[in-house]
């Protein structure tokens, strides 16, 4: 290869001399000598992807070049070497199976390795035995199936000695074609091979059985526990001993200040499933709700139960705390409108919990055209928390619908502080900017959870006129919870007065909090500190 063909390469891979795009690029320059031919096909592995596509850029070319595919069967890559066959089966006007068992058929007993494993691989891959792959194969499938099952041997060698490549994919690869050609369990294929390997490559054999889990949607820790028998318990810890140190890796990142990096964490969680057990109930507790919400889900992989049961079982518990993270990602759930609303109709649950079920339908699509209709009776409920819940749901509704205004309208004269702070949460939302005036009025109330909200609505319709009285809020209110969201709001209506107000909070003001969000109201108004 030219040193500036070289160059192309390495840049297109990232300077990679592994995998991908080098590897079948030097494939390609094996077999092909053609110097035209070779320029058009080795192209194709230019963008990046699978070893052999370069092969199927050759074969729509014309004169064909069958001497190439015949080299292309001698490739260390079995991908390579399955591909020339069916290729040139294509231009035979043959099946595949057909030439792939003429090829081990008649290639000698002493060098048919690379045939059979070609064949043992293909037929894992078809989801088959290498038997009923290649029966109906023609005249030859069954000397081929035979020859094929008197390798095995050295099959199951080759394939192992893979499990230990560089590249994990190859090493997942191997695993699951080993596991379909010898008919057993991923996980019983890798206690199997611990038994003669020592305890250094042992990170090597975890990382091929978490490749295999991803690709099975399940979990290494599923596998194992499926697996595992009294025998093999020393063979099961030395992976778990793997497991434990990549979870507390994960644990740092879920410590993290950033909800991204803590979101990707609780991801990578999913794929250890019972032995990440721990971390993903602590991530159930975490401040962002994507970071709970993906943790609930990789319990239910962990359980093995499909998310509905899994948070049916936290409901049937009773405690609103626990089973707020499961309501929340039922939203996204196919059914979420009728789980939710039958967890409400559920009146032996806590009120707290029926009012998180209602309010977590603000964010689910299903049945939002009858949705007031299905709210009506809970905007009644004698349990405050429950009509709160209700109240909430509304917010993501018209408020130029007739009978949501006249419901927002009552829930902000309820006797309840609960059922007001929601109904200001659902005029900021809704936006309704002729409440502002009402929300200002509320800034007074006894209660800190409607001070609060009312602060917090104005952030979204407060107008110049209600600055006065939120300055006053910010320099008098003795909760600092509702000193802060008077702070937001007047960072968001702004004005001298505003500005002053937030000034005078950030230098003076006792709550640390407090005085963080006056000066970032500031800076959003124009003036650095």
């Amino acid at each position: 290869m030219s040193p500036a063909l070289l160059l192309v390469v390495l840049l297109a891979t990232g300077q990679s001399a592994g995998t991908g795009t080098k590897d079948c690029w030097m494939s390609c320059q094996r077999h092909v000598t053609d110097t035209a031919q070779r320029a058009r096909a080795c192209r194709a592995c230019l963008p990046g992807g699978r070893v052999d596509a370069w092969v199927g850029a050759l074969e729509g070319m014309r004169p064909s070049n069958r001497e190439a595919l015949v080299s292309a069967r001698k490739d260390a890559d079995w991908r390579v070497r399955w591909a020339a066959v069916r290729a040139d089966a294509r231009l035979r006007g043959v099946t595949e199976r057909r030439l792939l068992a003429e090829w081990v058929a008649a290639t000698p007993a002493s060098s048919d390795l690379d045939a059979c494993l070609t064949a043992a691989r293909a037929a894992v891959e078809a989801g088959q035995s290498s038997a009923d792959f290649l029966k109906d194969a023609g005249a030859r499938g069954p000397e081929a199936a035979a020859r094929v099952w008197a390798r095995r041997e050295g099959i199951r060698k080759a394939l192992e000695l893979e499990l230990y490549a560089e590249d994990m994919t190859v090493r997942g690869t191997a695993l699951a074609h080993l596991s379909g050609f010898l008919g057993r369990r991923p996980a019983r294929v890798v206690l199997d091979a611990l038994a003669s390997r020592p305890e250094a490559g042992d990170g090597i054999t975890a990382s091929a059985l978490k490749v295999v889990a991803e690709r099975k949607r399940t979990s290494v820790g599923r596998l194992l526990l499926d697996e595992a028998r009294p025998a093999d318990e020393a063979r099961v810890n030395r992976l778990f001993a793997v497991y434990s140190r990549e979870l507390e890796t994960l644990q740092v990142d879920l410590a993290g200040p950033d909800p991204l990096q803590r979101r990707k964490a609780v991801q990578s969680l999913r794929v250890y499933g019972p032995l990440a057990r721990r971390e993903l109930e602590h991530a159930l507790e975490d401040a962002d709700r994507w970071v709970r919400e993906a943790a609930a889900r990789g319990l239910a992989d962990a359980e093995g139960v499909s998310l509905r049961l899994a948070s049916e079982r936290r409901l049937a518990a009773g405690d609103a705390t626990v089973a707020r993270p499961w309501l929340e990602a039922m939203v996204h759930e196919k059914g979420c409108a009728a789980f939710l609303l039958g967890a409400a109709r559920q009146t032996q649950l806590p009120a707290a919990l029926r009012g998180d079920a209602l309010a977590q339908l603000a964010d689910c699509d299903e049945g939002s055209r009858e949705r007031f209709a299905s709210l009506a009776l809970y905007l009644n409920d004698s349990q405050a928390l429950v009509r709160a819940g209700a109240v909430r749901a509304l917010g993501l509704l018209s408020a130029r619908r007739t009978d949501v205004a006249e419901a927002t309208s009552r829930a902000l004269e309820d006797p309840a502080p609960e059922v007001v702070a929601a109904a200001l949460e659902a005029v900021g939302n809704q936006r309704q900017s002729t409440r502002g005036d009402d929300a200002a009025g509320l800034l007074g109330s006894e209660h800190p959870v409607v001070r609060a909200a009312a602060a917090k609505a104005l952030e979204h319709i407060g107008r110049s006129p209600h600055v006065k009285e939120l300055s006053v809020c910010l320099r008098e209110d003795p909760v600092a919870s509702v000193r802060v969201a008077a702070a937001q709001a007047l960072g968001s209506i702004g004005g001298p007065q505003a500005a002053a107000a937030l000034s005078d909070a950030a230098a003076r003001d006792a709550d640390t909090h407090v005085q963080h969000v006056s000066r970032e109201g500031l800076r959003r108004l124009g003036f650095g500190l």
